[in-house]
Order: structure tokens, then sequence, then C-alpha cells
């Protein structure tokens, strides 16, 4: 099989991380990998922000958390966190960011590291805590709006198994 669709095919959402750090190495190339997503008219207005910082992830897991209402940590204990914003004004922001966190989510599994999407950054960027946030990273806050966060470590654990495919999730004309 293809490695690419093999690759497609077996990642997983990861929830339970270990606490090892991945490698700079290993970081670069999955970042990298997600500028060269598809992107409406080739414009690349997403901007993906890579936090390792675990103070500023405990930040930020509790704002995601408030927006959800509970105070669990959404990110699992995952040791790196990706935030991909994308410009308000691009039309295609959300598809634009979106194709940029499944290449990151591919990148990732290709490497051996684990990944999953959490949802809140909307929310969580439109809050004063996290417009604050922003501007101290040095990103306009009106020009931005969140699109999604990546998780990434090493899977705790084993990798789950697919579940079957729906019988008409492809309809041919």
């Amino acid at each position: 099989m293809n490695e690419v669709i093999k690759c497609l095919e077996t990642r997983r959402s990861i929830r339970k991380y270990k606490q090892d750090q991945i490698s700079e190495e290993d970081l670069l190339q999955i970042l990298e990998a997600g500028t060269y997503a598809a992107t409406g008219r080739g414009k690349q207005s997403p901007k993906i922000i890579a936090v390792q910082d675990a103070d500023t992830i405990k930040q930020l897991s509790k704002l995601n958390a408030a927006v959800m209402g509970t105070d669990s940590d959404p990110f699992y204990g995952a040791p790196t966190l990706i935030i991909v914003l994308a410009e308000k004004a691009v039309s295609t922001a959300v598809e634009d960011g979106s194709l940029v966190i499944g290449n990151i989510m591919t990148a990732a599994h290709s490497l051996g590291i684990g990944s999953c999407w959490i949802h809140r950054a909307k929310e969580v960027f439109a809050l004063e805590d996290g417009k604050s946030l922003l501007k101290k990273w040095g990103i306009d806050a009106d020009k931005y709006i969140g699109i999604g966060n990546c998780i990434l470590g090493y899977a705790d654990g084993d990798i789950p198994e697919a579940k079957p495919r729906k019988q008409d999730y492809i309809v041919r004309i």
C-alpha cells in the first residue's frame, strides 16, 4: 500500500500522552508540513503557533475548559500544542486552517507522534484573555480568528483501531 494512504488510514486521535517532549527536528518537520497545506487562491491565510511552554499550555487549557464548561484538561496532558488561526477577511479562512491542521496531524503520525484536533480556538481567542495572549505574541487579534488546536505527543498506550467506515460514505455518479 502507498505510504501516504497508509498513514491517512492509520492515523487516530490520541487522548493520552507521555510527558516526553517531541524533538525539535520532528516539530520543525510537522510545522513545515502545515505550511504546505492547500489554501484558497494560494493566500496562505493561516498562522501556526507552536506552544511547548507548560505554563502557557496550562493557561490555554483553563481558557478552553472554561469555554467548554468543565475543569478537565481538554489538551489531555499533551506536551505540545499547535494553535491555528487564519485571517478573518479571507473567505476561505476556516477551510485553509482546517487543511493546515490535517497536514499537521498526518505529518505527526508519519513520524510516530500522536495528535488530536481540539476545538474552541475560535471562542478562546475571542475572549479578552485570549486576545491578550495574541497581543503578547505579536499577533493582531482583530485580524485573525481561531480555527483549531492540535495537540501533539507520544501516545501513552495502544493506538485505537479504526471504526468501520459507514456504508454510504461515498456516492459515485
